[in-house]
C-alpha cells in the first residue's frame, strides 16, 4: 500500500536510504528509495507522475511507517490481478485497473496536488 505525500513533508527519523533507479514503461524510469542495509523499499518517485512534479510527491510504502493501521485504503488498483485469496471489503472502492484521479480524491488531496502544480509551472 502507498500513501502519496508532498516530499517537503517527509522526514526520515533514523538511518538513510540508497536511490536505485529502474526501468519503467514510459522509459523514463522510476527511482525507489530502499534501506541500504535490508533493500526494502522505502518510497518511490514516478518521474512521470502530475505531469511533471515528479519527485516532488513520494510514494511511501505504508508498511514502513511505525502506525501502518492508522492508514487506511481510499481505493485499491489494479485488482484484476490481485490474487484470489485477497478479500477486500465489500463497501471498499476498487478499480480494476487505475481510475480517474478528480473521482477518487478528496478534494483537499486535489488541491495540494494542484499546489504541487502550480509551483511546477511557475
Amino acid at each position: 500500500m502507498n500513501a502519496l505525500i508532498e516530499a517537503d513533508r517527509v522526514h526520515l527519523l533514523t538511518g538513510d536510504v540508497v536511490d536505485v533507479t529502474v526501468p519503467s514503461p514510459s522509459g523514463k524510469g522510476q527511482k525507489i528509495s530502499r534501506c541500504p542495509r535490508c533493500q526494502v523499499a522505502v518510497w518511490s518517485y514516478y518521474l512521470v507522475f502530475l505531469n511533471g512534479v515528479g519527485e516532488r510527491v513520494r510514494f511511501i510504502r505504508v508498511g514502513t511507517l511505525d502506525e501502518p493501521a492508522r492508514i487506511t485504503p481510499d481505493v485499491h488498483i489494479y485488482t484484476s490481478s490481485k490474487q484470489p485469496w485477497v478479500l477486500l471489503p465489500p463497501d471498499a472502492l476498487a478499480v480494476e485497473e487505475y481510475y480517474v484521479t478528480k473521482d477518487v480524491w478528496p478534494r483537499e488531496s486535489l488541491e495540494r496536488g494542484s499546489a504541487l502544480l502550480k509551483t511546477v509551472q511557475d
